[in-house]
C-alpha cells in the first residue's frame, strides 16, 4: 500500500522540545483571568507607587519598560503557538483531501472528470510547503 504524505509527516514529528513545551505550559497560563489579574495587580501596584519615585520619568519608564519586555515576550510565545496550531489545521485538512481523493479514486472507475479531480485534489496536499 501506498504511503500517504500526510501520514510520513505525522511519523516524522516526534513530539514538542522544550520550547514548544514550555510555550503549551506559557499559554495556558496567560490565556486565563489570573493572568489578566496579575497584569492589573501590576498596574495598580505602579499606579501607589508615584510618591516613592523621585521623578515621574523614571515612574513612567518604569512601566514602559516592564510593558515593553513582557509585551515582546508574549508576542514571541503567542506567534510560536499560533504557527504550530496553523500547522496542525493544515495537517488535518490534508489527511481529509487525501481520505476525500481515496474516495473518490474509489468511485472514478466510469468517471474520468472524477479521477482528473482526485489527481489534482493530491498535488494540492502539500502545497503550503511549496509556496
Amino acid at each position: 500500500m501506498e504511503r500517504k504524505e500526510a501520514a510520513e509527516s505525522r511519523e516524522r514529528q516526534d513530539g514538542l522540545d522544550p520550547f514548544e513545551r514550555f510555550v503549551e505550559v506559557a499559554t495556558g497560563v496567560i490565556s486565563r483571568a489570573p493572568f489578566f489579574a496579575v497584569c492589573v495587580a501590576v498596574v495598580v501596584i505602579w499606579a501607589a507607587s508615584f510618591p516613592l519615585w523621585k521623578s515621574t520619568t523614571k515612574w513612567e519608564l518604569a512601566i514602559h519598560t516592564f510593558g515593553a519586555v513582557l509585551s515582546l515576550l508574549l508576542l514571541v510565545l503567542l506567534e510560536n503557538a499560533g504557527r504550530r496550531n496553523s500547522e496542525a489545521q493544515q495537517e488535518k485538512l490534508n489527511v481529509i483531501a487525501e481520505a476525500l481523493a481515496a474516495l473518490m479514486d474509489s468511485r472514478a472507475a466510469d468517471d474520468p472528470e472524477l479521477r482528473e479531480a482526485a489527481e489534482n485534489l493530491r498535488e494540492a496536499v502539500g502545497l503550503e510547503e511549496r509556496h
